[in-house]
């Protein structure tokens, strides 16, 4: 058989060069805002401990439900715990949930999707069926049931997160993976005689993972918002533990008398979403200007 081996030297101008040169749009300038807040975010997550004085956790019934001041710059709760320095710590826990909470299911799918889309067969057809089956229930019904079920606590939820999530990488990839399994390079690499790890890791999947890398964004935001939502219905982490759920569900009946304590931790949740939306907006234009070449 000829092998046109001038598309397999070719096929780097198909590679997903995400940090490729190209002319700063108003998107582009959007995402590195992003990427410098969002960084900013997980700095300031880390070194918790050194930009506040106070103690998340311990109590000072004395100044519960202090207005913002010099002294506490987001006031305090109902029991004389600094807000601000709890949405720090709380930007710990909610980080790693949005974190991991895409990092495991991204890598489950990801291997899922590929073999099933490159072998195809009775193992495509067994893939496909349970991501049917999976699809076919709300994916916060699935995610609620699991954690009731198994209880509440952040393994939990990363478990119920990963069981309902994973399906939905491995759709992406699967796809992807089948219209790229024919251009001319994968033939070109297959009939040089590359073996199918070497095919599927090395010219496949860099091709491939880009709609996925893009979905994980919103799924960070959605797995932000799951966790929080969970938690304020007690299903997520625990109190006194600092958590933005946690912390508007423990504040709740002081809306009205002390709305700081519900506002700033809220005012975190749809910060973070918004950056991590900024990220995956500009790596979509990235893709798009890719495809247009």
């Amino acid at each position: 058989m000829r092998v046109d081996l001038s598309a397999l030297r070719d096929r780097r101008l198909m590679k997903f060069q995400l940090w490729g040169r190209r002319r700063a749009g108003p998107r582009t300038w959007s995402m590195r805002i992003g990427v410098v807040a969002f960084i900013a975010f997980v700095l300031a997550a880390l070194a918790a401990p050194l930009l506040s004085p106070y103690d998340p956790i311990n109590l000072d019934l004395l100044s519960a439900l202090q207005s913002p001041s010099l002294a506490h710059p987001f006031g305090t709760d109902y029991l004389g715990r600094d807000v601000l320095t709890r949405v720090i710590y709380g930007a710990q826990v909610d980080l790693q949930i949005g974190l991991i909470g895409v990092a495991i299911p991204l890598t489950v799918g990801t291997i899922i999707g590929l073999i099933a889309g490159y072998f195809g067969g009775i193992t495509d057809a067994v893939v496909g069926r349970v991501i049917d089956v999976v699809i076919a229930f709300p994916f916060l019904v699935l995610v609620v049931a699991i954690v009731a079920m198994l209880g509440p606590g952040l393994v939990n939820l990363y478990i119920a997160i990963t069981v309902v999530s994973w399906v939905l990488y491995a759709r992406i990839l699967r796809g992807e993976t089948m219209a790229v399994r024919q251009r001319e390079y994968i033939i070109a690499a297959e009939g040089l005689g590359y073996g199918h790890m070497r095919v599927m890791l090395k010219h496949i999947l860099r091709n491939a993972i880009a709609p996925a890398l893009i979905f994980a964004m919103s799924d960070f935001v959605l797995d932000l918002q799951l966790g929080a939502t969970l938690s304020f219905f007690g299903l997520g982490v625990k109190p006194p533990r600092a958590e933005w759920g946690v912390m508007i569900a423990e504040s709740r009946n002081f809306m009205l008398t002390a709305p700081w304590t519900v506002l700033f931790p809220g005012l975190a949740i749809i910060l973070l979403s918004f950056i991590a939306s900024l990220i995956g907006e500009g790596i979509a234009d990235r893709v798009r200007g890719l495809d247009e070449r």
